[in-house]
C-alpha cells in the first residue's frame, strides 16, 4: 500500500514539474486558460451548458485574477527550487558521491540562493521604482523574465527596468512584460 501511495505521489509531482516547465517556455508568452473551482463546479452540474459553451472553440475557459496568477506562479517556482535543493542538499550530505560532485552540488546550491535573492532585490527595487501594485522575476539561465502589474508599460520604463535587470544579474537577456490589472 505504501509503495502505490509513493508511486502515486511521484506521478503527481512529475506531472506538476513538467507542467511548469511547459508553462516556462510555452511559445505563447506564458498565456494560460485557468478554470477557478467555483466555477469548475457550477460548469460540471450542468453538463449540457458546458459542452454549449465548449463547443464554440473546443475549451472553457475563465482567467484568475492577476494576484492569484502571480501568487501561482511565485508558489510553482518555489516548490520547483525547494526540490532541486533538497536533490542537491542530499548529494552534499551523501557519501555515495564523489567530492568533485559535491563540490558541483555546492556551487549550484549557492548559485540558485544567489539568483533567488536577486530576484526579490530586483523585484523590491521595480516595486520601489514605480508604482507599480506587483512585480514578478524569473531568471534561468540565459533569460530574467520580469512581469509587471500595470495597464501598460512605456519604453523608458520598460528600459529602466531592463537596466535594473542588468545591474543585478549582468549581461543577460531580458524579457519584460506587463500583466494588466483585473
Amino acid at each position: 500500500m505504501l509503495k502505490k501511495q509513493t508511486v502515486w505521489l511521484l506521478t503527481m509531482l512529475s506531472l506538476l514539474i513538467v507542467l511548469s516547465v511547459y508553462y516556462m517556455t510555452s511559445p505563447d508568452n506564458g498565456e494560460m486558460a485557468f478554470i477557478q473551482d467555483n466555477q469548475w463546479n457550477e460548469e460540471s452540474k450542468d453538463t449540457e451548458q458546458t459542452n454549449a459553451d465548449a463547443t464554440k472553440d473546443g475549451t472553457v475557459i475563465s482567467q484568475l485574477s492577476t494576484d492569484e496568477l502571480f501568487a501561482a506562479i511565485r508558489l510553482d517556482k518555489q516548490n520547483e527550487r525547494d526540490q532541486l535543493q533538497e536533490q542537491l542538499s542530499d548529494i552534499v550530505a551523501s557519501s555515495n558521491f564523489s567530492t568533485e560532485e559535491k563540490n558541483d552540488a555546492m556551487n549550484k546550491l549557492e548559485a540558485l540562493q544567489e539568483a533567488e535573492s536577486k530576484e526579490s532585490i530586483l523585484e523590491n527595487t521595480i516595486r520601489a521604482s514605480a508604482p507599480y501594485e506587483d512585480v514578478l522575476v524569473r531568471s534561468d539561465e540565459d533569460v530574467v523574465h520580469v512581469t509587471v502589474k500595470a495597464n501598460e508599460l512605456s519604453k523608458s520604463a520598460t528600459n529602466e527596468i531592463i537596466q535594473m535587470v542588468s545591474d543585478e544579474f549582468g549581461e543577460k537577456r531580458v524579457d519584460v512584460k506587463f500583466q494588466p490589472e483585473q
